[in-house]
């Protein structure tokens, strides 16, 4: 009984651990990811408010990079949504990983060159780094415009099959069929011509006119005859003179 109940202690505190554990992990996912939307946050004013306040290379290289992180994450948000409901996408999201480590070489590259106190070799630079951009964000754009289209064609070919499913069944609700009713008894028709001058106008039969015809009886009906006894006289038959 020690035993079992001993066991059972050490049970509920490996579950508690693990629970704990798990919690905690959470939490700090949790956290961890609040901090890093935070961080992104701010150094996204932070290039916003370079664009503007710095002209000349320092502000382009700043309009660079929030150009490259906004198409990158768009289109890492798009993929991770798509890949839930269509497993093809899988291949695109690969395929953006590799693109991502390019896009991520690029923004280390151009948050270095802010620092960059020769703003000649910075300016000679400009063009590269601008043609660079400018194809990791093309590819970006071309993989989540056509993750969208993806889904947008699903949806409209499933709202397509809805659409006639709905008209097919709109149809067969509106498709009534009128029972005929007992219709109201008519006049005859005029009898013709040779009917008239035989009999006159002849009615339709009724239900009595098919009943059995009972036999007619005379006026005078004959006598009964009763039963004949020997003590009677047989009747003479009447003279034909």
């Amino acid at each position: 009984m020690i035993t079992v109940i001993a066991l059972l202690f050490l049970l509920f505190v490996v579950l508690g651990a693990y629970a704990t554990v798990k919690v905690i992990g959470a939490a700090k996912r949790g956290v961890d990811r609040t901090i890093s939307q935070a961080r992104r946050t701010v150094e996204d004013t932070t290039l916003r408010a370079r664009t503007l306040a710095q002209p000349g290379p320092a502000g382009e290289l700043a309009e660079l990079r929030l150009k490259l992180r906004t198409s990158m994450r768009a289109t890492q948000d798009a993929l991770h949504a798509g890949v839930a409901d269509d497993e093809s996408l899988k291949e695109s999201l690969g395929l953006f990983e590799r693109l991502s480590a390019h896009g991520h070489e690029l923004d280390d590259e151009l948050k270095r060159l802010e620092s960059e106190p020769d703003r000649g070799t910075l300016a000679a630079r400009l063009p590269t780094l601008r043609e660079r951009t400018e194809r990791i964000t093309q590819s970006a754009d071309s993989l989540r415009w056509a993750a969208r289209d993806r889904a947008r064609r699903f949806a409209d070919d499933d709202l397509d099959s809805l659409s006639a499913q709905i008209d097919v069944e709109a149809g067969a609700l509106r498709h009534w069929t009128k029972e005929p009713g007992p219709s109201a008894a008519g006049w005859p028709e005029a009898p013709a011509a040779d009917e008239a001058a035989s009999g006159g106008q002849s009615w339709p039969e009724s239900p009595e006119s098919h009943r059995p015809e009972e036999p007619t009886r005379s006026a005078i009906d004959p006598p009964v005859r009763g039963p004949a006894y020997p003590w009677q006289k047989k009747p003479r038959p009447e003279s034909t003179t």
